[in-house]
Parts: C-alpha cells; sequence; structure tokens
C-alpha cells in the first residue's frame, strides 16, 4: 500500500498560530492575524500570501485592509474571503457603537470618537454621518446623511435641521471622513459647519461638534476653537 502523502506544510504551521494567538493574541503581527482570519474563510490552502498580499496592497494597515471596499478586496483574494473580513468589521463596530440607552454621550466623548473612527475613517470615499442625540445627550439614532468622491460630499443643511425635528433630537454631533489621511478641516468644511450649526439654531437645536477622522486620527471643530 503506498504511503499516504503527508500534509502539506502550511497545517503545522496553522496549528501553531493558533496556539500563539491563544497564549498572546497581541503579539502576532498583522499578517499572521490576518492570516488566521482568511484561515476561517479557506481552511484548505496556505493563506499567507495573500495576508501579505492584502497588507501590500492596502498600504501595510490591518484596520484599512478590514475597511476596504468589498470590491477592492475581491481583486487581491477573491469573494470567500471579502465576506470573512467584511464580518470582523462589523463585529468591531457593534463591539463600540453606542447603546441607544447609554448615558450622556458627551461625558463619553473618548468612546463616541473611538466608534466614529471605526465607522468611518478609513473609507476610500467621503461620508457625512449625524448623530442625533435627545435633552439628556442620550442616543436617539447614528445616520449615514450622504456619501460623495474621494474628497468630497454634498451635505444639505435642512436636510440635517429637518431629519433631527423628525426624530425629536436636541442636539447633534456631526462627523465625515478624509479619505486623503489629514484631518484638518478644510475651507469648506468649515464653511458647512457654519451653515449647518445656522439651520439647526434656527429651530433650537444644538450642534456640539463637528469631528473629522481619517487615517491621521480625529479633529474636533470644538476643541480646535471652530466651533
Amino acid at each position: 500500500m503506498p504511503p499516504q502523502d503527508p500534509k502539506p506544510d502550511h497545517y503545522g504551521h496553522r496549528q501553531r498560530l493558533r496556539e500563539r494567538f491563544l497564549r498572546e493574541p497581541a503579539a502576532l503581527p498583522d499578517y499572521e492575524l490576518l492570516e488566521m482570519l482568511l484561515a476561517l474563510a479557506q481552511p484548505r490552502g496556505d493563506t499567507k500570501p495573500a495576508a501579505k498580499a492584502l497588507l501590500r496592497r492596502f498600504n501595510d494597515s490591518f484596520a484599512e485592509v478590514i475597511s476596504a471596499d468589498p470590491a477592492a478586496l475581491q481583486d487581491v483574494d477573491g469573494a470567500v474571503s471579502v465576506v470573512a473580513l467584511k464580518c470582523v468589521q462589523e463585529a468591531a463596530q457593534r463591539l463600540l457603537r453606542p447603546k441607544a440607552n447609554a448615558s450622556d454621550m458627551i461625558s463619553s466623548w473618548g468612546a463616541l470618537v473611538d466608534y466614529l473612527t471605526a465607522k468611518a475613517a478609513y473609507g476610500a470615499v467621503e461620508q457625512f454621518r449625524v448623530i442625533y442625540l435627545d435633552r439628556k445627550n442620550k442616543l436617539i439614532a447614528d445616520e449615514a446623511q450622504q456619501r460623495g468622491t474621494v474628497d468630497h460630499t454634498p451635505v444639505y443643511p435642512r436636510e440635517v435641521a429637518k431629519r433631527a425635528l423628525e426624530l425629536n433630537a436636541s442636539a447633534v454631533v456631526i462627523c465625515h471622513n478624509h479619505p486623503s489621511g489629514d484631518p484638518r478641516p478644510s475651507a469648506p468644511d468649515i464653511d458647512m459647519t457654519r451653515k449647518i450649526k445656522e439651520a439647526l439654531a434656527a429651530v433650537g437645536i444644538t450642534l456640539h461638534d463637528h469631528v473629522i477622522v481619517s487615517r491621521g486620527g480625529p479633529v474636533s471643530f470644538r476643541a480646535q476653537g471652530l466651533l
């Protein structure tokens, strides 16, 4: 009886990865964590080359790989892997998502900024989000109002004010991302913020802040003295 073919080399490597992960998850470099995620979607086959290819394609950033557009991910490693990676992104966002019955969102500012960063900072196009709060600054809704191009999102201040009234909101936080990675507000950003503040003030609603998120970090208009 002929001897059976030995298992491919990556089988032993994968088992060692699992053991290292269970001992000390944070010690794994990004490409090995990606290897493990891809292996969940592709139980057979060596996933190290795909993990390294994904990191090369997305600026050596684990966060950018997970947050990338599904079509761009599929160009590198197929549809099955895309589902696994986007599940991780959604899980991370749900872990950070503010609860509707949470206490004062303004007193949990760091947590809110972390959530907005996970939600939008790594997007390839601009996205404009609105956080609606009640009179105790508890969350009513978090909604994406518009998506735009790589450097522009059309925003309509009256629509923001109209939706705030529909939700019976007392205050609003607005957020958008800069795909360029530079979070500094542009002149159009500042002008748009002023118009939204005026539209909200006309119906008795407060604009608490405008936060820009990006790979380069977040910027608060209020902290910068722009609001």
